[in-house]
Formats: C-alpha cells, structure tokens, sequence
C-alpha cells in the first residue's frame, strides 16, 4: 500500500490506519479515519476512476474521507483492484486480466467486514465508478438479506447499511442521455471524452463479457432496486455523465426508496477529486449533514 501522501490535507482530531480486509481474490487495502469526537455511523467510501485508476491517495478518496473526518464522521476508504486498461475489443475468456466481478467482490467483502464490527449499521457510498460498486454492493445486500429472511437465518443477519450515497454516480451498462439543458453547457474536453460511445467502452471494459453487461451487480441502473437504503444523491451541474444519475433517480423513485437529490450548481464531473473547487465544500457539507440525520 502506497503511504498517505505527506502533502495532501490534514487534520488534528483524526487518526489515519491502514490496514487490510481479506477478501476472496486476496487482502483488500483499506485506510481508516477516525474523528475522536464521532457524531455519525461509519461510512464506506469508494472512489471513482473509471474503474481503470484512482488510489488511497487520490483526492476523491484522501480528501473526501479526511474532511469528512473532520465534521466527526468515520471513514474507510476502499483499494479495490482496478480493471486492466481500456480495450476497444472484448478481452478473451482465458485472459486474466482484472473483470467484473473483482473490484464488486473487493468492495462488497469491505461492506461485509465493517458491518461485522458496527452494530449499528454503517452507511456505503463513492464517486462515479465508486458509486456504480457501492449502489451494486447495497442492492446485492438486499437480495442477500431476502434470501436469508427465506431461509429463516435472520439470526445470521448482518447490521443494516443505513443509507447510501451516490455522488456523480455512473450507474449503467449504457449512457442514458442528458436533456438538452445539459448537453448545452458541456464545455472542452468533455464533449470529446464523455460521449455514449466512450462510457460504452468503459463499461464494456469494466464488465468484461456481454453477459456481465446485464448483471446488477455490475450495473444496477435499469434493474429492480426495491429494498434499497435512503439514498443521498449528489450531481454535478455541466456533466454530461448526469444522464445516468437522472435516469437512477426515476428508477429509485419508481420503487419507493426514499432519495434526497442535490445538483451542485457551477461544477463539472469528478469535483470531489478536486480540493480548491468550491463545488468540493458544498459536497462534504452535503454528505456530512445527511449522514448525521442517519
């Protein structure tokens, strides 16, 4: 595991650990912040890169998590394994590279280990791909609680997640699109870099086979999603991507889970991996002041 970064920001009543959960394709890297004074149920925390990169030490991770320390809220931060680099072709069933269902896998054996150790349940959320694997996590949870409740296991129930955060979120096989108001303000790069075809091939890479495309677990955009915890969403203004969060919002909406929905005006996709941004402070002020409700 790299060291947290020297330069990145600090804070004086949180304690930083890293440490590891195992899971089944090996140890699972995580860091722990932990306020001295905590207000809030512990929050797993899951960063973007679409799934190809993003680390520990990324702002979307560090600073998010340590300013969320800092308003009293623990955090841990998930080194999910990270997909191999884009491939405009299916890779081959023999290949071993990195696929669905590993980082899902990495993620959700984090979720289960912090609800083993918190009796009280802990909250689940992360940015863009991040927020893909933490609202794939939650819904496998439900189905896996049902099943349980089947079985008559409810004594081996876990702690609830008690609710989830999805920020700028990436949540479909396939790009629904923008409104028109949307697609008006994108500006630079991200006309060329956040089109359909581009989040085809991340996803399609992300997934791995044509049969993973479908699966819930990989996407649960445009699945049943029934049982899902209160849900905080938070979106990006100009964000082309926002098509995706638009659509899960209806689709959370459609099957009575309760959603709080913010658009932070004047920011663009990924502000939670930029620090300076004034988009970034309303974030955390967002996130913190659901997750002491919870």
């Amino acid at each position: 595991m790299r060291p947290v970064d020297a330069s990145a920001t600090t804070a004086s009543d949180v304690d930083i650990e890293n440490g590891g959960v195992g899971g089944p394709h090996g140890p699972v890297p995580v860091r722990r912040y932990l306020p001295r004074a905590s207000t809030a149920p512990l929050l797993i925390w899951v960063h973007g890169g679409a799934f190809v990169k993003g680390s520990l030490d990324q702002p979307e991770s560090h600073a998010v998590a340590l300013a969320l320390a800092a308003r009293g809220i623990p955090v841990t931060t998930v080194d999910y394994r990270l997909t191999s680099q884009t491939s405009f072709l299916w890779p081959s069933p023999s290949s071993r590279a990195v696929r669905f269902p590993v980082p899902f896998d990495d993620v959700a054996a984090v979720v289960r280990d912090a609800r083993l150790r918190s009796p009280g349940g802990v909250l689940v959320g992360g940015a863009s791909a991040g927020a893909c694997l933490s609202a794939a996590v939650a819904l496998s949870e439900v189905d896996d609680a049902q099943r349980e409740a089947e079985e008559h296991s409810e004594d081996l129930a876990l702690p609830p997640i008690r609710g989830l955060l999805l920020a700028y979120g990436v949540l479909h096989a396939a790009l629904p699109p923008a409104s028109a108001e949307v697609r008006s303000r994108i500006r630079g790069y991200r006309k060329l870099l956040h089109t359909r075809r581009a989040f085809g091939v991340m996803t399609r890479n992300y997934a791995g086979s044509r049969a993973a495309l479908s699966d819930p677990r990989a996407f649960p955009g445009g699945h049943p999603l029934s049982g899902l915890p209160t849900t905080l969403m938070i979106d990006a203004d100009g964000d082309i991507l926002r098509g995706s969060s638009e659509a899960f919002a209806a689709e959370l909406a459609a099957h009575d889970v309760a959603l709080e929905r913010h658009v932070v005006a004047g920011t663009v996709h990924a502000f939670l991996n930029r620090p300076r941004d004034p988009g970034f402070a309303r974030g955390i002020d967002l996130i913190a002041e659901w997750a002491a409700r919870r």
